[in-house]
Order: C-alpha cells, then structure tokens, then sequence
C-alpha cells in the first residue's frame, strides 16, 4: 500500500504551513506554547483567522459552507495546525452540533445556527452527562415538559466544557420516561441568555477552569429549538458521538510532543549520559512512536470511509480508545524526561507562574498540565471501558 501524497496535496500542505506561520495569529501559537489557557476572545480569534480564508469548516459538505477539500486535504490541515501549535477549534460547534443541524435539523434552523458557527461569532456548549449519568448517558433524568409551544427544562449538566463562554448549549433531555431508556430522549438547543440557567465553575486538577455544572431552574425552550422529532434524541446523539470520538486522535500534535520529548531527553543528562541513550528510555519511546503510526493508519481508514459518504459509525470507538490511552501515555513520558522539573506545583497551571520569573525550563510546566489534563481523557466522550463494551456487542457482535 502506498501511503505518500500526491504532489497535489504536497502543494497544498505548503499553502496551510505558510499561512500558518506567515498569517495566523502568532501570539496565540506563544501562548498556547507556554502553557496558558487561550481566552474566549483567542478561539474567536483563531477561528476567525481561519474562517477568512474560508478553512473553517473542514469537515462540512461545500453546499453549507464546507470547504469541499479531499479526505487527505483534511488531514493535511489538521497537521499543520496541530504542527504549528495553533488552537484547534472549538469543537463543540463545528464538530459536533453543526453536522447535527445541517443533516437533521429544518431548513430554517440551518439558517438560524449554521452561519454564528461559521463564522465563530456564536459559541456553543455540549450538555449530555448529568451528576449521575456520564457513560450511562441513557439514564439521563434532566427534563424538558412540554407546555403548549415551549418546554420547561429543570435539571442539571455537568462536565461543561466551556460552558462559561457559551452563547448557547445544546442538551439530551428527558421527555418521556414511559419505555425504554433510549426512548423519551429530546434533543433541544437553548440559548444560555435564557432566565433560570446557571453555571458554575469546576476547577480541574490541572488548575484550569475549563468544566462547568450547568444547571436549569424551569427555562422555557421554544419548541422550534428542537432537532428533529421529540423522542429521538439518541439517534442524533448516536451521529453525533461518532463525530466526536474520532476528533480525539490529534496525530501531529501528539507527533510535536513526541520530537519535543526526544529534543528533551538530547539534552538531558542522567548518570553522565544523555537520557536519550538510555536503552529503557530509548524502548519507551520508540514504543510510542510505533504506537503514533498504527493510530495515524487507523484516523486514515476512517476517513476514507467518511470520503466514500459514510459517517464515521460503530468503528470510531476503537479510535477513541487508542488515541486516549496513547495520549496518556505520551504525557507520562514527558513527565518522565523532565524528571525534578515536572514536580513543581503552582496554584493555576495555566497562570503565568508557570513559565515567568521561574527557573523552571520552558518545556516542563506545558508537560504537567498536559498530563495532568490527560488523565480524564479515558473517561470523558464515554469512558474507555464502555467503549469496550460497544465494540464487541455492536462490531465484533459478541452476547
């Protein structure tokens, strides 16, 4: 098999590198770089420097508002940016929610939503796991009740990612409770102006304010907010889902954090040596290089599937599995090349602490908060073991 690209696409690969280091936003590649957290303003930025050249919309069909690029085309940006250190976008919008609308929802709902997405100036957030419902995410009891045109929501969301910068966030909601579970699901959008709607931060081990518990205290939903029919919610979250699960796999960045923990380890001495000719080290790394390409080889198969007019489906857990647990572990290797460095503590890891004023080395403070914000990656977007369970019910077809 032949997996070089054509000249074609090489060409294209310089036209994203160019502008990625001539045009896009580079103080935002310094601060990502350094460790902080990018503001709402910053997104915004970052994804109104792409939806100028109109690359925003990597992954929606041309006819609404996509950029009509190749399988490989895609993939080749997703290199450069993620090779660049920019911010990738926000995925809750573009990824998520906007294939959700343009393939189930009304005509005027995709005139309504898909352009603020487009064009970065509507911010969503996803509500899907409750207190006591995250893999089990079925079991949701979060309730919309139908009142003449509207529905009255109480409940709350939490795991809110970016729900503090939200315009709107779209929810799974209870709407009938009489068959099974799956059944009685209610997809609503809701704009997050609306009287009643809390949110509250949750600060993560990292020190990053990132999550959110978002609770709703009787807000009144249009019912003209509603995707597709009442009741149906899981078939759209089940679409949904397989979007999300394979937008986990990043393969150049994880790429970049490998060559950064090679260049760390060159430099590093341990018992007069360098760490990189440490055989123990040296096998450590390899493995995970190795472990890169079979996961790149995997993002591959399943876009040439979405190419040939699939949607990424059942497969797109075995993507997320790997890519999260060789996220984790690429992260504890950085941890381990930075040996004494990695140790140090600050209040807010994201907080310039971090890298001013400090004699830690600039790569150290960036590889604690990228382990320590990996270690929820095998459990959010439905935890690993349920991942598990699906691919051998539903792929390999076992009792």
């Amino acid at each position: 098999m032949d997996f070089s690209f054509s000249a074609e696409d090489e060409e294209f690969r310089m036209m994203m590198r160019d502008f990625f280091e001539n045009e896009y936003p580079s103080d935002i590649v310094e601060k990502i770089g350094r460790g902080h957290s990018p503001s709402k303003e910053d997104y915004q930025r970052s994804e109104r420097a792409l939806a100028a050249k109109g690359w925003l919309a990597v992954n929606w069909p041309k006819s609404d508002g996509g950029t009509g690029w190749t399988a490989n085309q895609k993939y080749i940006f997703d290199e450069e940016l993620e090779r660049a250190g920019a911010l990738n976008v926000v995925p809750m919008g573009l990824l998520y929610v906007g294939p959700v609308i343009y393939t189930f929802g009304t005509d005027d709902q995709k005139k309504r939503w898909l352009p603020g997405i487009l064009d970065s100036t509507t911010f969503w957030a996803q509500g899907y796991s409750e207190p006591s419902s995250g893999s089990d995410l079925a079991s949701l009891q979060c309730a919309a009740i139908r009142e003449g045109d509207e529905y009255v929501v109480n409940g709350t969301k939490i795991w809110t990612s970016l729900g503090q910068h939200a315009d709107w966030i779209f929810c799974l909601l209870r709407t009938d409770n009489s068959g099974k579970k799956q059944e009685g699901i209610t997809f609503l959008c809701i704009d997050m102006a609306t009287p009643g709607i809390t949110v509250t931060p949750i600060i993560t081990i990292d020190g990053k304010h990132s999550l959110n518990s978002v609770t709703f205290e009787d807000v009144r939903v249009p019912v003209e907010n509603r995707i597709g029919k009442e009741g149906k919610g899981w078939t759209y979250a089940n679409y949904l889902l397989g979007h999300e699960r394979t937008s986990y796999a990043h393969v150049a960045g994880k790429r970049k954090q490998l060559e950064d923990i090679r260049a760390t380890a060159m430099r590093t001495e341990s018992d007069g040596a360098r760490l990189l000719d440490d055989p123990a080290f040296a096998a450590k790394l390899a493995t995970l290089e190795t472990r890169l390409d079979a996961l790149e080889l995997t993002v591959l198969r399943t876009l040439a599937s979405v190419a040939e007019g699939g949607a990424p489906g059942e497969e797109s857990s075995i993507l997320k599995i790997i890519a999260t647990e060789l996220a984790q572990d690429i992260t504890e290797l950085g941890m381990e090349a930075h040996g004494a460095y990695a140790q140090a503590s600050f209040p807010d890891s994201a907080a310039p602490a971090w890298t001013d004023n400090t004699p830690v080395p600039a790569g150290a403070a960036p590889a604690v908060a990228q382990y320590l914000g990996a270690r929820a990656q095998s459990i959010y977007g439905g935890s690993n073991e349920i991942q598990k369970n699906i691919i051998s019910k539903r792929i390999l077809k076992l009792p």
